[in-house]
């Protein structure tokens, strides 16, 4: 699956970089939204993030037909709830994009069946 990272934090976007290709995965790491995203069938974006803004990332990733994973700190209630009200597919916690991010990410292509 091809997964745009949109991250500005360097060892976070390391670590999702790294564990999407080992699961197969086409990952495209995106630090500014002016920079080419491709032609992703998934995202992942950084709800923490002070210069990602997921209310205006969100919808635009969903106009080109891409399914989003927002993640934030467990204890980012706001943050995850920011996430859900701009429109992400997944609201997930940075442990769970860690150690769950297969079963994550299949519940998006099969989302993306439906």
């Amino acid at each position: 699956m091809r997964v745009a990272v949109f991250e500005d934090n360097l060892m976070w976007s390391a670590r999702l970089i790294q564990s999407l290709k080992a699961l197969g995965h086409e990952p495209t790491l995106v630090t500014k939204v002016e920079e080419e995203w491709g032609n992703p069938e998934a995202a992942i974006v950084n709800l923490g993030s002070s210069t990602l803004q997921a209310t205006v990332l969100v919808p635009q990733l969903h106009e080109i037909g891409a399914k989003v994973i927002g993640h934030a700190g467990h204890k980012e209630k706001d943050l995850l709830t920011l996430g859900a009200e701009a429109g992400c597919d997944t609201v997930a916690t940075n442990s769970e994009l860690t150690f769950k991010l297969q079963a994550l990410l299949e519940n998006l292509q099969w989302a993306q069946t439906k």
